[in-house]
Order: structure tokens, then sequence, then C-alpha cells
């Protein structure tokens, strides 16, 4: 049985940090969901698929598995955030990476994705990031995140 793991980025801010975060969720469109993180394994049949916005992946309130990078700051200042993965014809793998700059968050991404396929004996064939950036405005809080969302939610009670 195959399934998809949807990669999306978003970008948002408000007044509080956590507020920040929210808004960038909303605008990947997981601000509806309990977020549980795993590590970064994918699944032989699970197909990775990068999204503008995730599709609706269940009821409000349900929990969510998602590998997720985020960073946050108050400005003046950029944050980034990103995800790399590295698939194959059999298990893939996930890395997540932040920083101020986008050049650092892909090197980081790289250097992560080497180490890991270094450490297994599997076969990869391709390889794909996605990196999300902001300026934040000065006293303002923004956030970014970039997550792989696994398959649909489940009920959390």
């Amino acid at each position: 049985m195959s399934s998809s793991i949807h990669v999306v980025a978003g970008a948002g801010t408000a007044p509080t940090e956590k507020a920040a975060y929210d808004a960038a969720l909303a605008d990947a469109n997981l601000h509806n969901y309990n977020l549980v993180p795993v590590s970064s394994i994918v699944p032989a049949d699970a197909e990775v698929v990068t999204v503008e916005q995730a599709p609706d992946l269940g009821p409000a309130g349900n929990r969510l598995n998602v590998v997720q990078a985020e960073r946050s700051a108050v400005g003046p200042e950029t944050v980034a955030a990103g995800i790399g993965w590295a698939t194959g014809p059999g298990p893939g793998l996930f890395y997540e990476a932040d920083a101020e700059a986008e050049a650092d968050v892909q090197a980081r991404l790289e250097a992560g994705l080497a180490a890991g396929r270094e450490l297994r004996e599997w076969t990869f064939d391709h390889e794909e990031t996605l990196i999300e950036s902001a300026e934040a405005a000065p006293g303002e809080h923004t956030c970014v995140v970039a997550l792989a969302a696994y398959g649909e939610s489940e009920p959390i009670c």
C-alpha cells in the first residue's frame, strides 16, 4: 500500500513567537492538527511530493506525524528553515535544518543527507530540498517552517 508524504513550507508574522509559528503552519495549511515529530525515515512504499499547501489530511484536532524544521526571530533578522530528502527504490531519509540564511540551510541539508546516506546501505537516486525564508521586520515575530507530513491524520483520542 502506497501513501504520500507531503512536503510543504510556510512563513508567518504575528505579535508573539507562538502566534507566528501558528501563522507559518497556517501558510502551509497544517495549523489545525496536533503535530507529532518523528525522526527521518521515508518508508519504502511512500511517495514524497512537494506541495504549495498541504491538502486536507483529516479533521481538525487529529494527530499528524511530521518531520519539521522551524526558525523564529524578532526582527530585524532573516530566518530560514528547510527540509531535504534522499530517496531510491527502497527506504529514504529526511534531514531538516534552520539558520539565518538560505545558503547555510542548503549547506546543512546537503551535509546531513550525505552523512545519513553514509550510515545506510540503501540505494539513493533522487535528492531534493525545500527551503523557506523570510525577513523579520523590526519588533515583529516571524517564523518559517518546512515540514514533511506523513499520510493522513489520525484521531488523537
